[in-house]
């Protein structure tokens, strides 16, 4: 009997309040900004709120936090649920902070007629110098002890539209001695003029992410706030707008974001990517996000397993993405169809074949007996790999060679008789003999060879463009390596193979498989495709090959 899994910290807290009473049933929050496609990194938040609501029967909300409306865009909302639905998960109900304009609004008068928020014309450089130190007390505002009378008036003259961006801000009045910079009379509204994609030019003025999540949060009912480790400073200030507000009492729980070597996990730096085209748009498939991995090939279930493999911790480490290589791997070769597709090819002449051919078989997954099988044609002309042949080869070399005995997988054993080379020398072709009698799954031929390769009819062969696709960054921390970030850009993270040729299964394959091309890798069709040119990129390499260099190096 297999050992049960233990629980992470933030599952044995939902698991007390649920057994001591505290709440009936949890609700969990995804809250992202829509400033930016998710990466891999909001995988890991996306699978913690989602799977603490389905295991412990609870509804989670996927909430935009749209409050900054010179960033966010309509785009980034679609492509966020896309993201979200594409990794399994279905959410309660879908809000927007902007839901909450008008109530989050009221709150704040709520707080200025306490006596616990105040206008503010202190420029910015100036709010900033009053914020002091973290080893020395701030000083008060000039404008902080303003009448509850005026701060009123000049707020509503803020929403009004009377002053310019910049010109008035509405802070909360807490303590400018504060241990915590945070509680220091931190802002909670500002004046930006600017055209929000839900709300139109209803608002010009925003509330801060500190003062819109609780309170949102608040309005949800939501009872677990998950969210990562920087936000632990935060904390205290998210709990006395709540505590001064008297609204529901969601609590902060923090976590350990995720950080994974040869990957950048900051939005702003994959938007620098995408603006300054080192990189094919937020999709690239080397890129970090759950986009750009769905293009790639890896699968929604690759990534929660890698999800659940890394656990949910209290303190920040560097994930290998090794582990997530390992992960993808391990799913596709239950579920990728084999195919053969020759990247570089040599073209092999059977001299002793005749007739037009005939249809061979091949399973389609060894690793699963429902794959069912396919057909492969198979003819007098061939390709195989230029690098399967050496003119003068090595002892102990099992591929094919001048009088040397080959396998072609699922096909018939073949001998090497004549090179054939151009003008310059070049070889063009191999004239080989084929052995009739060694036909895969009946072979009488009694000649044992330890070499198989891959190949494909020269007659029936697909071209095809295969993108080679490999890690983004050459340096493994990538965010405390020297200088800029984009000094550390692998110049090698793309190949592309315009010419290979592929058998033809492939053409008449649905876009959603995923394939093992054999002794290649796992490759997926891409979305450039189409009916007169096929488009593969590279998922993973059978093996990890980079923790080979890593050794050699």
């Amino acid at each position: 009997m297999s050992e049960e899994k233990s629980l992470n910290f933030i599952e044995e807290i939902v698991e007390a309040d649920l057994s001591s009473g505290k709440y009936q049933s949890i609700v969990t929050r995804f809250p992202p900004e829509p400033n930016g496609y998710l990466h891999i990194g909001h995988a890991k938040s996306i699978c913690l709120n989602f799977g603490l609501a389905n295991k412990y029967g609870g509804k989670t909300n996927l909430r935009f936090d749209d409050t900054n409306p010179v960033t966010e865009d309509t785009e980034y909302v679609e492509s966020i649920k896309d993201d979200v639905r594409w990794l399994g998960f279905n959410w309660a109900e879908e809000r927007y902070a902007s839901d909450y304009f008008e109530q989050l609004y009221g709150f704040a008068i709520k707080l200025i007629e306490k006596g616990l928020a105040y206008v503010d014309d202190s420029t910015s450089e100036a709010i900033a110098q009053q914020k002091g130190t973290p080893t020395q007390a701030g000083t008060n505002s000039p404008f902080r002890d303003r009448s509850i009378a005026e701060n009123l008036e000049l707020f509503k003259a803020m929403r009004a539209g009377q002053f310019k961006d910049g010109e008035k801000v509405l802070r909360a009045k807490i303590d400018m001695a504060h241990p915590n910079m945070h509680m220091r009379d931190p802002i909670i509204y500002r004046i930006k003029h600017a055209h929000h994609h839900r709300t139109g030019d209803q608002w010009c003025i925003y509330p801060m992410y500190d003062f819109a999540h609780g309170q949102s949060d608040a309005i949800e009912n939501i009872t677990h706030s998950v969210c990562t480790l920087e936000f632990i400073p935060h904390r205290a200030l998210y709990d006395w707008f709540i505590e001064q507000l008297e609204i529901f009492p969601s609590k902060q729980y923090e976590f350990a974001r995720l950080n994974m070597t040869y990957t950048v996990m900051s939005k702003r730096k994959l938007l620098q990517l995408v603006n300054e085209k080192y990189v094919n748009g937020w999709d690239d498939p080397r890129m970090s996000t759950i986009s750009g991995m769905r293009r790639r090939g890896y699968t929604a279930e690759a990534i929660r397993e890698f999800c659940d493999r890394i656990g949910i911790a209290k303190r920040d480490n560097l994930i290998d993405v090794g582990l997530l290589e390992f992960c993808v791997r391990e799913h596709l070769n239950k579920i990728a169809v084999r195919r053969m597709v020759v990247f570089d090819p040599l073209k092999v002449v059977l001299t002793n074949y005749e007739g037009e051919g005939e249809v061979l078989w091949s399973e389609n997954n060894p690793e699963d007996a429902n794959a069912g099988n396919r057909e492969i044609p198979f003819s007098k002309e061939l390709y195989i790999e230029r690098d399967d042949f050496m003119e003068v080869a090595p002892k102990k070399y099992f591929r094919l060679a001048p009088g040397q005995m080959v396998r072609l997988k699922s096909a018939f054993i073949i001998r090497c008789d004549e090179v054939v080379k151009d003008a310059n020398g070049i070889i063009t072709e191999l004239h080989c003999t084929y052995i009739p009698e060694s036909k895969s799954g009946s072979d009488t031929s009694g000649i044992n060879v330890k070499g198989t390769l891959h190949w494909v009819s020269a007659r029936h062969a697909v071209k095809a463009e295969v993108r080679l696709y490999d890690r983004l960054f050459k340096v493994e921390d990538v965010g405390n390596a020297e200088g800029d970030f984009k000094d550390h850009i692998n110049t090698d993270s793309l190949e592309v193979i315009s010419n290979a040729y592929a058998e033809p299964a492939l053409a008449a394959d649905s876009s959603d498989h995923r394939y093992q091309f054999l002794r290649k890798g796992y490759f997926c069709l891409d979305k450039d495709s189409t009916t007169e040119k096929l488009v593969f990129n590279r998922t993973v390499t059978l093996k990890d090959t980079w923790a080979k260099e890593v050794k050699k190096g």
